[in-house]
């Protein structure tokens, strides 16, 4: 019972990173349908730059929010540099300027940073707190509540404000929003940021546990990706249910067979995903009219 405890709360901690990187991949496939591709390098520089900027001599909250804000701002120059230039391409082409601009901030935090693995203290301590023969770090319960209190800001958001219905307005249909007054240009722009913050909070929570370094961002955007297929692409709370499904899912693949084939399960949940469940678990079947 306490080692199944054990792997329920690794798989938690690392399921709600994985939600908290499905998370942005939602908010910009909600307001343009475009699938951010280097949406975990946002995760990589919330990481690194608050490692450095602490380093800097900057106290840690304020070295997260620098790291958060400075993260928001580089989303911000990926939708205006890359993005809305191409506005008129197919989906494809955006995809692949999204996997474009994720291996040049890759790149870019080579030479900015350095190559190697990077941590910083944790919030609350390192002493383990046990529960029913198990453990779990204090850290852990950060990263938990960030990814609980995201979703429900997102859901509040878009549900009960003027701002977030016209995200969803402009999803839906782009000129449409623009005839009733919809400032789509700002809608994306401001997208780009939230999804870019939130990725960049992602970083900021787990590097105390996990480490980071300039090359983590592609294997968390390739499971953030499969967290958010797995509830179904555009629906928050599918991206919240399908991270911690994830990291479920890893853990007791790591626990009970072996962990070199911990990293193969987000490959196996997008090809089930893709066979099986095209719409995930919380997605809309769509239908076309001819």
């Amino acid at each position: 019972m306490s080692e199944l405890l054990q792997f329920l709360f690794s798989g938690v901690t690392v399921g709600a990173v994985y939600a908290l990187v499905a998370l942005g991949f939602t908010i910009i496939y909600n307001a343009s349908d475009v699938v951010n591709f280097a949406q975990g390098e946002f995760v990589m520089l919330g990481g690194m730059a608050t490692v450095f900027a602490h380093a800097a001599g900057l106290p840690l909250p304020l070295a997260a929010l620098v790291a958060i804000v400075g993260t928001a701002a580089v989303g911000v120059a990926l939708n205006r540099l890359a993005i809305e230039p191409a506005r008129g391409a197919p989906v494809v082409s955006l995809i692949i300027i999204t996997i474009g601009a994720s291996i040049f901030i890759r790149g870019a935090a080579q030479l900015v940073f350095d190559k190697q693995i990077h941590t910083f203290p944790a919030f609350s301590g390192d002493d383990p707190i046990r529960i029913l023969g198990a453990t779990i770090l204090p850290q852990s319960l950060w990263v938990i509540a960030g990814a609980v209190l995201v979703f429900v800001a997102l859901w509040l958001f878009f549900t009960r404000t003027l701002l977030g219905r016209a995200v969803l307005a402009t999803s839906n249909n782009r000129l449409a929003a623009q005839l009733v007054g919809i400032n789509t240009n700002f809608v994306m722009t401001l997208s780009f940021a939230l999804s870019a913050g939130i990725g960049a909070l992602a970083g900021v929570l787990v590097t105390p546990i996990t480490l980071t370094s300039y090359d983590v961002g592609l294997t968390l955007a390739l499971k953030g990706f499969a967290a958010a297929m797995l509830g179904g692409m555009g629906n928050p709370k599918g991206a919240l249910a399908g991270g911690l499904l994830l990291g479920f899912l890893e853990a007791m693949t790591a626990g009970y067979l072996s962990s070199q084939y911990k990293d193969a399960a987000a490959f196996v949940v997008i090809l089930a995903v893709l066979f099986l469940m095209p719409q995930g678990l919380f997605g809309r079947k769509s239908t076309d009219r001819v």
